[in-house]
């Protein structure tokens, strides 16, 4: 008994333009240039960022399908690595993402102290975001910043050795 495998389905049949502004596809274009033809899909990381960027910070499942069509690549893939990294976000978030690190380095220099601070002070826990949209609260893996842990990615800026009094006063200036 033989079995046949169906090759895999590449979403070639979507319009990518649909979402995609020409702005968006020329700043894909530039990542893909980075690689052979042949492996334009390795762009999938930096177009799934800059589409979650022109849409409000979070991604749909259109968007996904879109890049997957973009990249010539399964649907499937797209999603595998949306939910794989901490930075994508597949539902709306606030204004601001406050992402606090909980890998071990972190965890050891008080990340679990900040959380317990935040959840604490702003009645908001990992995974959601304030009542009035001002922050999306995020517990993320690792922020690639163990030396001055603990971390925080506040936005796109790094900050580190943060106690909750130093939290505080970053949060407090989000708008």
């Amino acid at each position: 008994m033989s079995f046949r495998t169906a090759p895999l389905a590449v979403a070639h049949d979507r319009d990518a333009s649909t979402l995609f502004t020409d702005e968006v596809r020329a700043e894909i274009d530039r990542h893909i240039a980075k690689y052979p033809p042949e492996w334009k899909q390795s762009a999938v990381m930096p177009a799934l960022t800059i589409v979650q960027e022109q849409n409000g910070g979070w991604l749909t499942r259109e968007l996904m399908d879109d890049v997957a069509a973009y990249l010539d690549m399964p649907e499937i893939s797209v999603y595998e690595v949306a939910t794989f990294y901490g930075m994508y976000d597949l539902e709306p978030v606030g204004r601001h993402k406050v992402c606090v690190c909980n890998s071990v380095s972190c965890m050891l220099c008080g990340s679990e102290e900040l959380i317990e601070h935040v959840e604490s002070k702003y009645g908001v826990h990992p995974g959601q975001t304030t009542p009035d949209g001002r922050f999306t609260f995020k517990e993320v893996e690792c922020l690639g910043a163990c030396r001055h842990a603990p971390a925080v990615l506040i936005g796109r800026t790094y900050h580190e050795n943060l106690t909750a009094e130093a939290m505080d006063k970053l949060i407090d200036e989000l708008d």
